[in-house]
């Protein structure tokens, strides 16, 4: 069995539901829009972070389970979705999971208001339902999601990002929705605020080692779905060249700045910026943050009794640094 077939199985009649809850919360009355939302549906991806509430929220109550786990877990997503839909604008992709990007297929015009519309479907699905609590948790989410992507934009234009922004710029940009995810498991079933803000440092910690495993990817030559030295071509200052660029003499820094700003098209440059990375230790230094951050996420999961979901949600940290893709 696959490692997600493996992670879903305490929920899977949960998930199943949940897909077709999911759909009637995407429903208008536009039928452009209804159009739009179906490609969207029939093109999900893993359907990780409602697996995150799911688990979450079965784990802090002993396998309870409420209406508001299945709003909470539909908030996000139409969230995340809504996210994804506005990044392929703003990076100008046409693709996504393989498939045309909505922008590719509708223009940019469309693609942002469906994103618009997605983002106030699920604020409105909170609002409605006097969700407040679970409000709160996405909209902080929404907020550093933002931050995080204008302070990347910010410092990739001068390549000056530390080690410290870095984690400031992976933690807004991608985990802080994870947290919102194990959070929001955590409160619709009415957790006490520690255990709800516990669970949020737990996402928050898987959240960055996910990231940090998509930094590592950057840098191996097996077949993952895309490229190496992509993120050097774009000017991303990761971890591994971060930390190769802080522990290299004057010379060395200076030849990796100017490869990354001037000769970062060059395809044998690159490889050479690569190599000089791995032979420097920018990977294992990399890899033994991603490690600390699974073992801090562990940690957490070590305060609550054993369950299938807890094993479950091992599973899923397992799987978040292990992953080939």
């Amino acid at each position: 069995m696959k490692p997600v077939e493996l992670i879903k199985l305490p929920i899977k009649n949960e998930m199943e539901l949940f897909e077709e809850k999911f759909k009637e919360s995407m429903l208008s009355k536009v039928p452009l829009l209804n159009r739009i939302t179906y490609y969207i549906v029939r093109r999900k991806g893993k359907q990780m972070r409602p697996m995150f509430v799911f688990l979450v929220a079965k784990m802090v109550s002993d396998g309870g389970f409420d209406e508001r786990t299945y709003r909470g877990a539909s908030v996000v997503e139409l969230i995340h979705t809504a996210t994804l839909v506005h990044d392929d604008v703003v990076d100008d992709s046409n693709r996504r999971r393989g498939f045309f990007s909505i922008n590719a297929l509708w223009k940019n015009k469309i693609a942002v208001l469906v994103g618009d519309f997605m983002l106030s479907k699920g604020l409105l699905l909170s609002i409605d339902n006097e969700d407040f609590d679970l409000l709160k948790l996405i909209s902080i989410a929404v907020r550093e999601m933002s931050e995080g992507e204008l302070l990347q934009i910010e410092k990739a234009r001068k390549l000056d990002i530390t080690e410290a922004v870095y984690f400031d710029i992976i933690r807004k940009k991608t985990a802080t929705l994870i947290a919102a995810c194990c959070g929001i498991g955590a409160a619709s079933v009415g957790a006490n605020q520690d255990c709800v803000q516990q669970m949020r440092k737990f996402g928050e910690y898987i959240g960055i080692a996910f990231q940090i495993k998509d930094d590592l990817f950057d840098y191996t030559e097996a077949e993952i779905g895309k490229p190496t030295g992509i993120d050097i071509k774009e000017q991303k200052m990761t971890l591994p060249l971060i930390y190769t660029l802080n522990n290299c003499t004057k010379k060395e820094k200076a030849w990796l700045i100017n490869s990354v700003k001037k000769h970062n098209k060059d395809k044998k440059r690159v490889k050479e910026v690569i190599a000089f990375v791995k032979e420097n230790g920018g990977i294992e230094y990399t890899t033994n943050q991603m490690n600390d951050y699974k073992n801090k996420a562990i940690a957490i999961l070590n305060n609550f009794p054993d369950s299938e979901y807890k094993k479950s949600l091992l599973t899923m940290i397992d799987y978040v640094v292990e992953r080939k893709i």
